[in-house]
Order: structure tokens, then C-alpha cells, then sequence
């Protein structure tokens, strides 16, 4: 009854979290010394906990495990989705079945049994698959890795630090060795695997994330050995049960450096064991707790190897460690052939390449190209491993995995490419190499957009004259990026679009010709008329350039060409600009106008026509903005209680501008306002201004006027002021169905502008009373409103 209240303020307190370490608890049930009562209590005691329902799972998920939609399960594999979890201390439960009583196991970490030869040792096994020594006569532990190294992680706890070296050095010698015959057995069958195009992963469990941290335990004994800071324990481990004094096995008699090559050191040994366990392919891990362990504990061994610093022996060993993880096929993540789901290589080869960069540029490069690759994100990846059914079948065809951090995968991706873009600088051949591997393997226009943004500051970091090679690159990139986004959204698109003209500037006017003869593959159209040839026609281009008038004009040539096929191709956006860049060539000009005229009439709104009529207006094409403006009319239907709609500014310049025009401009608008307009207090305004002028007063000089002010009794007018009155009417009728009392004041206000309206009507006065006395019949129930109508009107 209380350890579930213990768990869960254990859980939910992290500086107690350190209680549910899997390690800890496997070093407490290896304890060399540890009884088998002792073992039997603990064991009792771990399934108990182990059985509580909040007992934390050892991938840090808890509650029901959310559907893998990747890979969803075969139909013959029932058993798999019933699997019990993993707690965190199933491993040490499952280690209580360990013990110290092996043999050999006791000979490794104990007794001088062997010299530099193995024809001492009565139990060599030399040549099986399973030997007990190698070849030069030193020990071998093939113990499951992570178990071994639990156990050299419990002499360390537990106080033998000696005994852990040794143990530790025996294990790393059987990774060695291991690595050796996997080659070997990989040269033999690699044209095969290579014909098949297929792959799979050896090892399920990753050493680099395992819970039980098997590389960062080898590395840490044998980096702190190397550095002196364990100098050895006070007692040596006697498995009789006893701890007895250390001088019954002096340090001379087996000492550790017995088992290192010549020139070799601790080191270098444990720099060797951390590239052996990053650089082997395994299997992302599901769970969000478990990939994020994966590339944390990957970034804090990554960080403890940068402390090192290189030597000569070191780089030997790094040159002899990457040649190994390109040709070892499926045992390493850098191999030919990648299995779908392994854990992407880039951080880890980013390390590798900045270390063997002085030292051996090729093979840098080597690993640093083999390692951008992302299959996880392929549309077609090649075959997975057969040792896991469920991840072979995938019922729901998903090209995003269920990679929690994917977002951070990807960025270390970026940051490779972005470190061999920098080291490429200046040789064009290698540039070239990156480049294509860059459009290849990142998926992401956001993280490529970043690398041409990088490889342009590059490129223009210098006051000398900016690097042409890497420029080209960034354009390149840029070019892709443009292709990437064209049909999907993106919020930084038009930020890209300004960033690629000014990267095409750079390069020179021959990029800034080829992005607009290709407009259509790389920008929408409206793209390329506002933001592109806007940019390009633009005095800042030309002055940057330095362009004389025959490129000038070449330039502008295409600008012009891009603008009208992005009018023909979106007239209702790319209109307006065509005619803008186009003004200056004569013929160009008029076929944006016939653009516009033949796409007025069902390919634009009245909105567009409003504004291209205006522009034409401004430009002194009078009567080209009044066919424009009459032809956005027929577009336009104002209801009558749509007296703020932003078109009646247009309206009202319409009228305008056909009453400046003449007689016959404002007949012919004049019946287009009545079909479109039943606002009444904007016909009374159009109604009232018609009045004021005489039409035609401030035409062209070479258009006659009469001088006089148009009558109300004849058309066009008197068609107007039937047609405001009939507003009136109608807006009266439609405002009394819903009235309110609170509008009663308003509402009277409204009818004594319609007063004014009748009476320009020669027979208005009468026409006014009678409207009024149809009001008082018909809605006499409302008395108070019908009220204020007497007061105000009689």
C-alpha cells in the first residue's frame, strides 16, 4: 500500500528519477559479492515493483501505447502488439540469473593464465566462431554487449576498477575481432547483396541509446584509466566471497597494458570502441523518450571524443574505423546498402569528417557524402529486414515515420552539408559533389533554403571578388528550393522568391535572364510579374550590374515577354504589373491591354477592372479607363443597403470620369449604374454631381461641349431619378418590414433625404405626399413611428 504512492512521487519528481535507472539496478544485482538470498530478495522485491501499474517503462512512455500507423501489423503476427513492456528493472530481473562462476569469465578479470600466446591456455577455442582467445593469445568475452558491459559498469560500482579494465579490454578485443570476420564475410557474399539490392540490420538493439549505455561505459573505464584517474582498487576480487588485501595479486603480475598493441593506448582503445559502437547501423527505436536517448547520448559521447586530442596514432585509427564502416555493409550505418529505419549517421560523420579533413580530405568526404543520406524519408526505400516481421508489412503507405525527432535528424542533416559546403570552398569539383548529394538526400525546402543562404554569405563573406563557384551552388540551390515550394505552402515563399533574384543578381545577368526565360517552372505568376521582373527592371539592378544599353534592353526584353505570358496566364493578377513593366515598348503595351479586354468580360472581378482603369487613367488614357470602368460596372451589383461597400468610391469616379468625358460617356454609364446599383443614397450622389457640371468640361480639346447642364427631364437623367426614387421606395419598404423603435429617429432622417430626391422631379412634390400617405395606410400599426411621419411631413 505504499509503494504505489512512493512511485508515483518518484515519477513525478525528477531529482528521484535516478531510482528507475536501468543501470543501477543491474549493478546492484551484479554485485560480485552479492548472496544468493541477497539475489532472492532483490528479486522478489523487483517483481514486485515491477508488477505495479505505474511502474515507468524503460522507453519512458506509460498507458497505452500509441498505433505505429508506419507499420501496422501483419495479420499472422497476433502476439507481437500483446507483448509485455519493458519496465525498468526487467533487465535486473533478468540478470539475476547472471553469475561470476564462468570459467573464463574468472580467468579474463582475475588470474594470469595466459601470456602473449594462446598455446598456454587449455580451454582455446581458437578459430570457432565462439573462441576463447584471439590470435595473439588475448582473452575474448562474446556475452551479450550490453550485459558484459553492465557487468564491467558493476566492478567499477562496486569498487575492482582493475578487474573492469580487464574485462573491459576483453570485450573491446572481441568487438575487434568481430569487425575483422564481418568484413570478411561481407567481401564474400557482397556482390550478391549488392545484385539484391536489399539489407538488414544485425543487431535489433543499438549499443549507442541501450539503456544499459554499453559504448559510453567501455569508453569511460578505459579513458579514465588512460588519463590515471583510477589507479586501481585496494582489494582484488576473490569469488570465494571474500575480499581480500591487494597485495595476494600485485599490479605487475597482469598488468593491462599486456593486452595493447604496440603503440597503442588506453586511449586510443577507447576511442576506437566509441567509433565501433556510432558507427554501427541499428534501428531507430520507438517511443519519444527513446529516440531523444538515442541522439543524446550519441551528442554526449560526440562531446567526450572531442576532448581528445588528436594525435597521429588517433588518426591512424580514425582512417583504419572509416574505411571499415564503408565497406561493412549491413554491420555498419555507413554502408552501401541502409536498411529503411536505421539511425541516421549525420551528427557522428560531421565528427569524422571535421577530424580527417587535414589529414585525409578523400575519405572525408567519402564518409561525409555516404552519411547524408535520409531513407527513412525516401518515397521508395529499399527492402527491410526479415528478422522483424512487423516491420515489413505497412498497411497504411506513409511517407513520414512515426520519428519523434525527425525535426532534429533533419537539422543535423542541414549542418553536415553545411560543413562540407564550407570545406569545399574554392575546388569546384567537390562543390559539385556536395551539391548533388544536397538535391538528392534533404527533403526539406526550409533546410536547403538555409544551405544556399549559408553557401551564399560563404561566397560573398570576402571584400575580394565573391567565390563564382560556390555562388552558382547557392543558386542552384535556390533554384531547387523554388521548385520544392512552387505548389505547396510555405510561409518564408516569398522571402525565397527575393532572396533567389538578389542571389541571381549576383551570379550575374545571365541568371537573371535564365530564371525568367524558366519563370514558369520556378514562380507562380504573380511571383514573377511583382516580385521578379519587377526587381529585374528595377535602377538598383541595373546600377549593381553595371549593364550597358544593349544588355539593358536585352533584359527588359524578357521582363516584358515573362509579364505578358504571366497576363495571359493569370490576367486577374498579373494584369495591372504587365501593363506597370510593359509601359515603355509600345507594342508590348498594347497587347497587355488587349489582355485585359479580352479577359474582362469573365476572367476578372470588378475590383481588378476598377484598378487597371484607374492606372490607365493615371497614365493619360482617358477613354481606355472608361472602356475598362464600364466593363467593371457589368460586373458590379450593389444592394440597397450596401452604402459603405468599398466600390462605390469606384462608382462615384466612374460617373465621374464619363461626365468629364461628355454627353454621350455619361448616356452610355448612366443605364449600366441603374442595371447595377440599388443603393439609393449613392444614385442621389451620382445624381447630384451629374447635376452640378456641365458634361464634357474638362474633356480633350478636340471633343466638342455644349456648355449646358443637362436636363432632369430627358435621358440620361430622368432615367437615373426614376431610378433613385424607386430606390427610396423600395429601401423604405425593406427598412420598415424590420424596424425597431431605436431606429425610428433614423429612419425619419432617411426619408428627408428622400425628400430632396423627389423634389427634383418637376412633379415630385406630388409624387412625395403620395408616397407618404401609402406609408401612413399600410403601416399604420406602427402609430408612434407613423407619428413622427406626421410631424416631420404632414
Amino acid at each position: 500500500s505504499v509503494i504505489c504512492p512512493l512511485f508515483l512521487f518518484i515519477f513525478h519528481n525528477s531529482h528521484c528519477f535516478s531510482l528507475f535507472s536501468c543501470t543501477l539496478w543491474m549493478c546492484i544485482v551484479l554485485n560480485p559479492h552479492c548472496k544468493s538470498e541477497q539475489k532472492c530478495v532483490w528479486l522478489r522485491q523487483l517483481r514486485r515493483w515491477n508488477s505495479i501499474d505505474v511502474c515507468p517503462w524503460e522507453d519512458g512512455n506509460h498507458g497505452n501505447e500509441l498505433p505505429n500507423l508506419t507499420h501496422a501489423l501483419p495479420h499472422g503476427n497476433p502476439d507481437l502488439s500483446s507483448r509485455p513492456h519493458r519496465t525498468v528493472f526487467t533487465r535486473a530481473i533478468e540478470a539475476c540469473d547472471l553469475h561470476w562462476q564462468d570459467t573464463h569469465l574468472q580467468r579474463v578479470i582475475t588470474h594470469d593464465l595466459c601470456t602473449h600466446t594462446h598455446t598456454h591456455c587449455p580451454h582455446d577455442n581458437h578459430g570457432s566462431g565462439g573462441a576463447l582467445f584471439d590470435a595473439r593469445g588475448w582473452p575474448l568475452w562474446h556475452e551479450h554487449v550490453p550485459t558484459a558491459c553492465a557487468r564491467v559498469d558493476a566492478l567499477r560500482s562496486h569498487g575492482y576498477p582493475r578487474e573492469a579494465l580487464r574485462l573491459a579490454i576483453a570485450i573491446v578485443n572481441t568487438l575487434k575481432r568481430q569487425q575483422q570476420k564481418q568484413l570478411q564475410l561481407l567481401r564474400n557474399h557482397k556482390k550478391e547483396l549488392l545484385h539484391k539490392g536489399m539489407t538488414s540490420v544485425t543487431n535489433m538493439e543499438g549499443w549507442v541509446g541501450h539503456p544499459l549505455d554499453p559504448i559510453g561505459t567501455l569508453f569511460s573505464t578505459l579513458l579514465d584509466t588512460g588519463r590515471g584517474d583510477e589507479e586501481g582498487g585496494n582489494a582484488f576480487l576473490d569469488f570465494s566471497g571474500s575480499v581480500s588485501s591487494a597485495k595476494r595479486l600485485e599490479p605487475h603480475l597482469f598488468p593491462a597494458q599486456h593486452f595493447l598493441d604496440d603503440g597503442q593506448s588506453f586511449v586510443t582503445l577507447a576511442v576506437e570502441t566509441a567509433l565501433i559502437g556510432l558507427g554501427q547501423q541499428r534501428v531507430m527505436p520507438d517511443g519519444l523518450y527513446a529516440q531523444e536517448k538515442v541522439c543524446r547520448n550519441e551528442e554526449q559521447l560526440l562531446a567526450k571524443l572531442q576532448e581528445v586530442e588528436l594525435n597521429d596514432a588517433l588518426v591512424k585509427i580514425f582512417r583504419k574505423q572509416a574505411v571499415f564502416l564503408l565497406e561493412a555493409g549491413p554491420y555498419s550505418g555507413l554502408g552501401e546498402l541502409l536498411y529503411r529505419e536505421s539511425v541516421p549517421m549525420h551528427t557522428f560523420a560531421k565528427y569524422l569528417f571535421t577530424s580527417l579533413l587535414p589529414h585525409d580530405a578523400e575519405l572525408a568526404y567519402k564518409i561525409a557524402l555516404r552519411a547524408m543520406r535520409l531513407p527513412v524519408l525516401e518515397t521508395t526505400a529499399p527492402s527491410g529486414d526479415l528478422s522483424r516481421p512487423h516491420h515489413i508489412v505497412s498497411m497504411v503507405p506513409n511517407r513520414y515515420p512515426r520519428w519523434f525527432t525527425l525535426s532534429h535528424i533533419e537539422s543535423q542533416q542541414c549542418e553536415l552539408a553545411s560543413t562540407m559546403l564550407t570545406a569545399a570552398k574554392g575546388d569546384g569539383r567537390k562543390l559539385e559533389t556536395v551539391l548533388e548529394s544536397i538535391q538528392k538526400n534533404i527533403h526539406s525546402s526550409s533546410h536547403i533554403f538555409k544551405l544556399a543562404q549559408d553557401a551564399f554569405k560563404i561566397a560573398t563573406l570576402m571584400d575580394s571578388l565573391p567565390d563564382l563557384t560556390l555562388l552558382k551552388v547557392s543558386l542552384e540551390l535556390g533554384l531547387q528550393v523554388m521548385r520544392m515550394t512552387l505548389s505547396t505552402l510555405n510561409w518564408r515563399r516569398r522571402e525565397m522568391v527575393r532572396w533567389l533574384v538578389t542571389c541571381a543578381t549576383e551570379v550575374g545577368v545571365y541568371a537573371l535572364d535564365s530564371i525568367m526565360q524558366s519563370w514558369f517552372t520556378l514562380f507562380t505568376p504573380t511571383e514573377a510579374t511583382s516580385i521578379v521582373a519587377t526587381t529585374v527592371m528595377s535602377n538598383t539592378t541595373i546600377v549593381r550590374l553595371h549593364l550597358d544599353c544593349h544588355q539593358q534592353e536585352n533584359l527588359a526584353s524578357s521582363a516584358r515577354t515573362l509579364a505578358l505570358q504571366c497576363a495571359m496566364k493569370d490576367p486577374q493578377n498579373c494584369s495591372l504589373s504587365a501593363l506597370t513593366l510593359c509601359e515603355k515598348d509600345h507594342i508590348a503595351f498594347e497587347t497587355a491591354y488587349q489582355i485585359v479586354l479580352d479577359a474582362a468580360v469573365t476572367g476578372m472581378s470588378y475590383t481588378q477592372l476598377f484598378t487597371i482603369a484607374r492606372y490607365m487613367e493615371h497614365r493619360g488614357y482617358p477613354m481606355r479607363a472608361y472602356k475598362l470602368a464600364t466593363l467593371a460596372m457589368a460586373h458590379l451589383n450593389l444592394s440597397y443597403n450596401q452604402d459603405t461597400h468599398p466600390a462605390i468610391n469606384d462608382v462615384l469616379w466612374a460617373c465621374a470620369l464619363s461626365h468629364s468625358l461628355g454627353k454621350n460617356e455619361l448616356s452610355a454609364v448612366i443605364p449600366l449604374v441603374v442595371k447595377s446599383v440599388k443603393c439609393a443614397t449613392v444614385l442621389s450622389d451620382i445624381l447630384r454631381r451629374c447635376t452640378l457640371t456641365t458634361p464634357g468640361m474638362v474633356a480633350l480639346h478636340s471633343r466638342r461641349n455644349s456648355g449646358k447642364l443637362m436636363s432632369l427631364d430627358k435621358a440620361p437623367l430622368r432615367q437615373l431619378l426614376d431610378a433613385t426614387i424607386g430606390a427610396y421606395i423600395n429601401t423604405t419598404h425593406s427598412r420598415l418590414t424590420h424596424i425597431s423603435p431605436r431606429h425610428y429617429s433614423e429612419f425619419i432622417e432617411f426619408l428627408s433625404k428622400a425628400r430632396e430626391t423627389f423634389l427634383m422631379a418637376q412633379d415630385g412634390h406630388i409624387q412625395f405626399t403620395q408616397f407618404i400617405d401609402n406609408l401612413k395606410q399600410i403601416y399604420k400599426g406602427k402609430k408612434k413611428l407613423m407619428m413622427l411621419v406626421r410631424e416631420r411631413f404632414g
